[in-house]
């Protein structure tokens, strides 16, 4: 059987954190900051923990 292989993108975008958490950037920060009010672009700025949903299709896509 060959070895399972993480996927090499999702390891770009997230961060898995000592006790298992992922930390992933909020989306809505790349493009087409003009039009939206300053205090939404300071909300989405930093990493936060992705969302229970998402978790668990993440660590398998990461091979954990």
């Amino acid at each position: 059987m060959p070895k399972m292989k993480s996927h090499t993108g999702m390891g770009k975008r997230v961060k898995v954190t000592g006790r298992g958490k992922i930390l992933a950037q909020q989306a809505g920060l790349r493009h087409k900051l003009e039009k939206k009010p300053s205090t939404k672009t300071r909300r989405l700025s930093g990493t936060v923990e992705v969302s229970a949903v998402d978790t668990k299709r993440i660590k398998k896509l990461l091979g954990r």
